[in-house]
């Protein structure tokens, strides 16, 4: 980061982050709105990156846009269609066969 004041002020709210004494996405807010008014914030290439990387550090899994999560961290597992098409066929298949035996017994 080349702008002290965010810095300075980072550490501020990351102190008040710790003591439980403000929320950390509201730190986060307040990051985003001191680099929409800060010129030397807006001309650092770096500090996006930097900040997704505070980001990911101060807030918990479960609070972060969907944007920012891993692929694979999702908090509940999604179903996969084809994993559903291969069990209701894999169980109509079971009964079709029965449904044969049961069927050729009778015949």
């Amino acid at each position: 980061m080349q702008c002290n004041q965010l810095v300075r002020l980072t550490k501020e709210w990351y102190t008040h982050v710790k003591q439980e004494t403000m929320a950390p996405a509201r730190m986060m807010q307040f990051i985003d709105h001191h680099i929409k008014d800060c010129a030397i914030c807006q001309e650092d290439p770096d500090l996006s990156q930097e900040v997704e990387k505070i980001r990911e550090h101060v807030l918990p899994e479960s609070k972060l846009p969907r944007a920012f999560r891993a692929p694979n961290k999702s908090l509940t597992p999604e179903i996969s269609p084809s994993l559903d098409e291969d069990e209701e066929g894999g169980d109509n298949e079971g009964n079709k066969n029965e449904g044969d035996a049961t069927a050729d017994g009778l015949l």
